[in-house]
């Protein structure tokens, strides 16, 4: 090598470790280089994002297949409006070679622009890159959530950030954040549960799977904080409907997990599509700028959820128009637009600002934190990444993370006399519309937005129905579907096949939904399924249920016929793999759940809740759920033992440390998640009767121990308190672990 070319080289390798290298002070300052040379078109174009579908080539029947882009269009959008942001699929997943051909037209239509910005794509990968033809598929949030292991989450979170930059794109709209306090929300499955510790905790993790300590690097992306907040808590249940929040709750239970991940990094929030107390989030100047910008001193972006600017007057009519709502929205604290399917935002905003309306300092603001993204995130170094350097995509050690997590979250609720593990040489009926669907076992987000169509499925995955047979052998098994979701199909044949088997397996659940399609009126599990499982209980065979639902559907007039009872949430393309190996014995369960499972339709207490709430009467109490909050079995017993503090008075700042012994006294090696529960006494708000402010997931063979040692500071002794801000007050309080506790006093 000669001497000119050696230092080219070097200079060359010099220059992009330097820009991987970029410390915030220097980005800070490319940030501010390049905004000064910017026009208010450019910077409004930042601030502006389209979905895909309306730069894609189309006829009067809609897309064209294969999927190709307007050059036209994407000629008018980067070069004329100077658009920043990109999101969505059209309406099917795309392959490796479709997203390449795509952000590889688009970022090199960037790279023309004047300055040379690039765009930022975003995508919903929920559960793995669910809109990538062959990506590995986890288990969606709420069965993440279930398997109470933080390290597990994180390395799915991982191989999802792997996996969406080897589509090209490096911003994912996850990880919902949102405590789901209300069980009758249909997007409940998005969520980490009903907990606010639980949750907060899981968010760092996928913060830190996704982010890393190095956002530069080819195998990041940023993480998107769905959705700030309070969208959870509809007061009736329903997607997008007004909540009635007091501040002190917001901030007791809503805001800690976005609290946690943007001290953990987090680069961008997206904004809660409903309203508070009658006032629309997306309007809100206290949450998105007082709270979330000042206050959690966030230096991320807020974008919009899909349309919500346009609904400041369309939906929740408080502007008389567009162009209101977009005033609205931009002063309000929003820095980029879900438009996203024209450019109406771009041209109000340049409108408003030219007419004084909104000030160009608001504008910097939002634009100089988008460019900060795509600095941090090295897309003005590398806007398309190697793309054939992502060898691991959908790999069999990816595929096998996938299958431990489904494992891991899946949640013995019942198991009469030990009847799991099932013999193998037992004849089986399977049953139940759950039973041989992919789709059930995925949920929404997948492959396609709604999630139903059976012509995008992994093949090679297989169902509940797949993997029995191939336990057991086919001729061991018969299979009647039954009903649908809501109605009889063949009853009466299932339970003739019933008569000839020893035992029944019976596969219940929803059908797949997204957002405001998932509203419900009743949340008892349809009747037609209620009545299968009710007609094959008068044969006396064992009825095993394997629930399939993204929420907890109703099941007290059949739990009492089921002699076990499995709680699969929406496990994914390894649902039906690992459902198999635990009714069969091959994997132990140790799923527990991550919210309270109700018996009644009226009662939807979470386990935090107060003592004023449980009323007794006639010999029972309304906080009576089916199944608690934390609550699932094993195929082994664990035995807990010496809860000891280190001291019995705490004060100051001081560490409280808690022991407790954990014993396999089973014959099986399994896995345990010991849970800390505070409870405080007396304190000037109302406490809750228990808080979890503590877990760990061990393993642990049989006649093993192990002692686990939790530290408790004073912040987890805190509550918001009357004027709306975090308080520690002198007095006792109880740890509780399994059913032992242990008392300590506190003084500040």
């Amino acid at each position: 090598m000669n001497m000119r070319l050696f230092l080219l080289l070097f200079f060359s390798i010099f220059t992009l470790l330097s820009d991987a290298q970029l410390n915030e002070t220097e980005i800070d300052k490319k940030v501010e280089e390049l905004l000064t040379k910017m026009t208010l078109e450019e910077k409004v174009g930042q601030m502006t994002q389209l979905t895909i579908g309306c730069l894609l080539k189309a006829d009067e029947k809609g897309w064209i297949r294969p999927y190709e882009l307007d050059l036209k269009m994407l000629d008018s959008a980067i070069h004329y409006y100077k658009v920043g942001s990109i999101m969505n699929v059209a309406y099917e997943e795309f392959d490796r070679s479709g997203w390449q051909k795509i952000i590889t037209q688009i970022q090199n239509e960037a790279m023309k622009t004047r300055l040379k910005i690039p765009v930022l794509y975003g995508v919903d990968a929920v559960h793995g890159v669910n809109f990538t033809k062959g990506a590995t598929l986890f288990p969606q949030q709420i069965g993440m959530a279930a398997t109470w292991n933080t390290q597990l989450v994180q390395r799915a979170s991982e191989i999802t950030a792997y996996e969406l930059n080897a589509s090209g794109i490096k911003w994912n709209f996850s990880p919902v954040l949102d405590v789901a306090r209300t069980p009758l929300w249909p997007r409940l499955w998005e969520t980490f549960g009903e907990d606010v510790y639980l949750a907060s905790k899981m968010g760092q993790s996928v913060i830190a799977g996704y982010q890393g300590n190095n956002l530069n690097a080819p195998d990041r992306i940023a993480a998107c904080l769905k959705h700030f907040m309070g969208y959870s808590m509809p007061l009736s249940g329903k997607d997008r409907t007004p909540a009635w929040i007091p501040e002190r709750y917001l901030r007791e239970y809503f805001l800690p997990p976005f609290e946690q991940a943007i001290k953990k990094g987090a680069l961008s929030v997206m904004i809660n599509s409903s309203e508070i107390n009658g006032i629309p989030v997306h309007s809100d100047p206290y949450i998105l700028t007082e709270i979330l910008k000042n206050e959690l001193k966030f230096k991320g972006f807020a974008v919009s959820d899909w349309e919500d600017i346009k609904y400041l007057y369309t939906v929740h009519r408080i502007a008389h128009n567009n162009r209101e709502a977009v005033k609205i929205a931009i002063n309000a604290g929003v820095d980029m637009s879900m438009v996203p399917n024209d450019f109406s935002f771009t041209r109000d905003l340049i409108s408003l600002v030219k007419d004084g309306e909104v000030p160009m300092s608001r504008i910097d603001d939002a634009v100089r934190r988008i460019l900060r993204v795509k600095f941090i995130l090295g897309l003005f170094n590398k806007p398309i990444p190697e793309f054939k350097s992502y060898q691991k995509f959908g790999s069999k050690d990816h595929q096998k993370v996938a299958l431990e997590a489904t494992s891991e979250s899946i949640t013995l609720l019942k198991n009469l006399n030990n009847i799991l593990p099932l013999d193998k040489n037992k004849k089986i009926l399977v049953t139940g519309v759950g039973a041989n669907s992919l789709n059930v076992l995925n949920g929404g987000w997948t492959h396609t937005w709604l999630g139903r169509d059976t012509a995008w499925n992994t093949a090679g995955r297989l169902t509940i129905l797949q993997a029995i047979q191939n336990t057991v052998g086919a001729k061991n098994v018969k299979y009647v579907k039954g009903t649908d979701f809501e109605s009889e199909i063949n009853i009466q044949q299932a339970l003739d096949e019933a008569e000839n088997v020893d035992v029944i397996i019976a596969c219940l659940g929803e059908n797949t939904y997204t957002e405001n399609l998932g509203n419900i009126d009743d949340i008892s599990l349809p009747d037609a399924q209620l009545k299968l499982v009710t007609e094959l209980s008068r044969l006396n065979k064992p009825i095993i249920l394997v629930l399939t639902q993204g929420r907890p559907r109703l099941i007290n007039k059949i739990e009492p016929l089921a002699a076990a009872i499995l709680m699969a949430y929406l496990p994914g393309d390894f649902g039906g793999e690992a459902i198999g190996k635990i009714i069969f014995g091959e994997i132990n369960p140790s799923g527990k759940l991550p919210f309270t499972y109700p018996r009644y339709p009226n009662t939807l207490l979470t386990y935090d809740h107060k003592y004023s709430d449980v009323i007794k009467g006639l010999n029972k109490t309304t906080a009576d759920p089916q199944f608690e909050f934390g609550f699932g079995m094993s195929y082994t017993k664990f035995k807990y033992s010496d809860l000891k503090a280190s001291t019995k008075n705490l004060t100051g700042d001081d560490t409280l440390k808690v022991f407790v012994t954990v014993t396999n006294v089973g014959n099986k090696t399994g896995k345990e998640v010991v849970q800390l529960y505070l409870y405080d006494k007396v304190a000037s708000i109302t406490p809750p009767v228990k808080k979890l402010k503590g877990f760990e997931k061990i393993e642990l063979k049989p006649n093993q121990s192990k002692t686990l040692v939790f530290k408790l500071s004073k912040s987890d002794l805190s509550f918001i308190g009357r004027d709306n801000k975090p308080v520690v007050e002198d007095g006792e309080f109880d740890v509780i672990i399994d059913n032992l506790k242990e008392t300590f006093t506190y003084k500040n």
